[in-house]
């Protein structure tokens, strides 16, 4: 940062650095020795304490006030927990007192925007229920800029809420499209009148890291229209960078405020009337043209290409060129027929072109859809999610265990493998798979010390700790977490907690991908044994003359190959050890990142969750390894 300030000659008081979970990992106190944001960022050289932090700016007759907000947690777990912001209600207040701080006066002319590093799906409720997004609709914010999920997830890290869907079952924890609320709810009732309440809504716009992506975000208030252009400089710096700054792209207008805007024309009708955009370039800019492009035709025709005049009285750092048009003209009810591009040729004759984007004079919003990752960390909220997941999860493994068992122990009849080989002439795979399933779940139930050994294990991480370590520095204080969170106990002996989605990443995998495999593997082992025993018997159980031919081949492949060889040349068995073997890696893996992170060791510290399940994963094995023998 220090060379970014000396080479651009701005001074170092404009730049904001904002603490995210990974300048807080391994933090046990504020100023520590492990405290490196407090040592080397700009906003700790400067003296900026608090976790909020607001500026206004004001330029022709507007108001534009910015909020700054850290929500990293006060402890700083290590990875690869410490993935979660956490506000306080005395945080909430601080930051509502903040966006209030121009309510007070007649200011109609206003626009709040604030930023964060987690984004709302990361980002857990406060200890009574509050949220940043329920505070975020209170004061309709322009929009919400954070980071945290980087490009890997996908480059549309984007939502939009609004106060008509927040009070809905499924927002608290599911928003399946990009956009909260219904197309351009209300855009032929718009109310006018100066006393008309401001719509509830704000968008949240992720971007990308520059660690490894490269990627850079400008963002531009052109009065009350908010835009932004992302670069990615993986490949080099650019020669130029073109913002236009209106008409607004209508994938990510406001979808509420936009139509009224527009409706009650009147009210500012001069930002309709030019075209605008900003140009920031290392060589003098010759020439900038906009062109508009009908796509009704289903190609893109070329409609409007005009030249853009600069701006001398011009406050923004970027050049701003603009030209006048006659906008009604483009007004249409499809919100992406017409496209817009601004070309800017420098002196020596290199042209450079903005995204080719849709826009709407109208204010109609185009649908945008998320792909299966951007869904998963934008669409889904993490930390109310926590707790369903983890008990309807839970609940599957009892049953899983307890349901067979029960049927086992209160049915008369037996349940050999004879009462399901009739559903292998039904046509239906579901029913059976099903039956297949649940013959192998009764099987896993008659093995009775590893059935009680499972159930032990699955009430085990249900109530007692899971594992133990020295979650802060290598000299810190030892904790110990469980399903519900971190527990520390200090030197006065005083007992803290940790919050609950912070251990989500390690309870809900270990859940998912080892225990459950566990016992359906489990399960598989059991039930090919009982049915290799009843192939055995139905081979070698012929008539007399038969029975010791059957039984000598038998003896003679074991005697020949060796029992690991008998074992091998069955093709069910192999996949059946691919698949522990699969188990054990997974589970060791999860074992090998928590000893690195919270010196676990697994021998003193957590032996029930490193050891039970390769325990119980060799021992089922062995016994169908015995049980070849015997046979």
């Amino acid at each position: 940062m220090t060379d970014v300030v000396e080479s651009s000659g701005l001074p170092m008081k404009i730049f904001y650095d904002l603490r995210g979970n990974h300048d807080n990992f391994g933090v046990s106190e504020a100023g520590g020795m492990y405290d490196y944001f407090q040592k080397y960022s700009i906003n700790a050289a400067l003296g900026r304490a608090g976790n909020v932090h607001s500026v206004t700016l004001q330029s022709s007759g507007w108001k534009h006030l910015f909020v700054a907000i850290d929500t990293t947690f006060d402890i700083g777990l290590r990875g690869p927990t410490n993935l979660f912001g956490h506000p306080t209600d005395q945080l909430l207040e601080t930051i509502d007192s903040e966006l209030s701080q121009w309510d007070s006066e007649s200011i109609k002319l206003l626009t709040k925007t604030s930023f964060g590093h987690f984004p709302m799906s990361f980002s857990a409720v406060t200890e009574s229920g509050r949220s940043l997004k329920d505070l975020f609709l209170k004061h309709s914010l322009s929009a919400y800029l954070c980071g945290h999920l980087h490009t890997r997830f996908g480059k549309n890290l984007k939502r939009h809420y609004s106060s008509d869907n927040s009070h809905s079952l499924s927002e608290k924890y599911f928003q399946f499209n990009i956009h909260s609320s219904p197309p351009n709810r209300g855009t032929r009732s718009e109310n006018c009148s100066e006393k008309a309440k401001t719509p509830k809504e704000f968008w949240e716009w992720e971007m990308g890291d520059w660690r490894k992506s490269r990627a850079m975000r400008v963002v531009s208030i052109d009065a009350s229209h908010i835009s932004f252009v992302d670069l990615d400089l993986v490949s080099g710096p650019r020669k130029t960078i073109i913002l236009p700054t209106f008409p607004l792209d209508s994938r990510f207008m406001q979808r509420m405020s936009s139509p009224n805007e527009y409706a009650c024309e009147s009210l500012s009708a001069s930002s309709y009337n030019t075209i605008r955009a900003l140009v920031f370039s290392v060589s003098k800019i010759s020439s900038v043209l906009v062109k508009i492009f009908d796509s009704r035709s289903g190609s893109f025709d070329l409609v409007l290409a005009q030249a853009m005049k600069k701006q001398e009285m011009n406050n923004s750092r970027g050049d701003l060129y603009t030209t006048p048009w006659n906008w009604k003209t483009f007004s249409d009810p499809s919100p992406n027929r017409f496209w817009m591009q601004v070309e800017a040729t420098d002196i020596s004759g290199r042209s450079s072109f903005s995204q080719l984007r849709p826009f709407s004079i109208n204010g109609l919003t185009t649908k945008v859809d998320w792909k299966w990752k951007e869904f998963l960390v934008m669409g889904c909220h993490m930390a109310s999610l926590y707790h369903p997941i983890f008990y309807s999860i839970l609940l599957s493994l009892l049953s899983l265990l307890v349901i067979p068992k029960a049927l086992l122990l209160s049915s008369r009849k037996n349940y050999k493998y004879k009462n399901f080989s009739s559903y292998s002439n039904e046509r239906s795979i579901c029913r059976r798979a099903v039956a297949g399933a649940f013959w192998m779940l009764m099987e896993l139930s008659r093995m009775t010390a590893v059935w009680c050994c499972l159930l032990l294990y699955v009430v085990y991480l249900t109530f007692f700790h899971w594992l133990s370590g020295h979650i802060f520095t290598e000299t810190g204080t030892v904790g110990y977490m469980t399903r519900k969170g971190w527990f520390l106990k200090s030197s006065t002996g005083q007992q803290s907690f940790v919050d609950v989605p912070e251990v989500m990443v390690l309870v809900l995998p270990h859940l998912c991908f080892v225990l459950l495999p566990t016992i359906l593997i489990m399960a598989a082992l059991a039930a090919e044994k009982v049915a290799f025993h009843d192939y055995y018997i139905s081979v070698t159980a012929k008539k007399e003359d038969d029975l010791g031919e059957g039984s000598e081949k038998f003896a003679k492949h074991a005697t020949s190959h060796g029992l690991l060889g008998f074992c091998w040349g069955r093709w069910i068995r192999k996949i059946l050890l691919a698949v522990c073997l699969a188990i054990f890696w997974t589970h060791w893996k999860s074992c090998w990142i928590i000893l690195k992170a919270y010196d676990a060791n697994p021998i003193f510290y957590s032996p029930v969750y490193c050891f039970t399940v390769p325990v119980l994963l060799i021992m089922s094995y062995t016994a169908l390894l015995v049980s070849d023998y015997i046979l």
